[in-house]
């Protein structure tokens, strides 16, 4: 199926080994535009290898209790990621690096290299986003129910004019979806049942829910959105 971007073109170099970029909670996703700061070492050199050749990097989400890892040992990633790519960088005279990635596509890590690296390496395969036909549901007024949710929990944002570009009502719902839940300050269990949500009405659906259940009389405002930076 279609994307707003050529999917295809974005993804003609890909080889399926792709950088792992392991962080707690970080909601990325497909069509999303999320800026990084990389300033550890190993991470640097991650960020230099991937300029050099493909621009790819797949961002993880570290499972409860990463943080309980012992010495010496990677802590446990999910195995649902999003593959993004570099599409603007700076690098400071410190040698940290500015970075602007772009959500490309949903993958699953089938495996990770065993190599000499500082950073982890994963043999990635792309999700490609499923849309049944007929659907169970309406799917262009699933999509203005989101954004009118997003907009009751967010309402100095202006959202609409950004989702509404894309045309194709199908493809719409699975973008606003994609950005919305970049938004909502998710935790790594729901973020990795999004990432493994390839059906975009399976996924409109958790999005609806958790949306009912935030802009309720009790529902908390959560993080600040757009967000800022991320830093390793």
């Amino acid at each position: 199926m279609e994307h707003p971007f050529d999917l295809s073109s974005q993804l003609e170099n890909f080889s399926g080994r792709v950088p792992l970029f392991p962080l707690p909670n970080v909601a990325f996703f497909p069509h999303v535009l999320m800026p990084l700061h990389i300033f550890e070492p190993r991470y640097r050199q991650m960020t230099a290898d991937a300029l050099e050749s493909d621009r790819y990097i797949a961002m993880a989400v570290l499972q409860p209790g990463w943080d309980d890892t012992p010495e010496f040992h990677e802590p446990e990633i999910y195995d649902h990621v999003c593959l993004g790519k570099i599409a603007a960088e700076e690098q400071l005279e410190d040698g940290r690096y500015y970075l602007m990635l772009q959500g490309l596509a949903r993958a699953k890590v089938l495996s990770e290299e065993t190599n000499d690296l500082p950073y982890r390496v994963g043999r990635l395969e792309v999700q490609q986003d499923r849309a049944l036909i007929p659907s169970q549901i309406d799917r262009v007024s699933r999509r203005q129910e989101l954004i009118a949710l997003f907009q009751k929990k967010y309402p100095k944002v202006e959202l609409k004019g950004v989702i509404e570009s894309a045309t194709d009502p199908i493809v719409s719902l699975g973008l606003v979806c994609d950005v919305i839940a970049s938004a909502l300050g998710l935790s790594g269990p729901m973020i990795y049942k999004m990432l493994c949500a390839d059906d975009i009405d399976d996924r409109s659906e958790i999005i609806r829910e958790i949306l009912i259940n935030e802009v309720g009389p009790t529902g908390p405002l959560k993080p600040e959105f757009p967000p800022k930076f991320s830093s390793n």
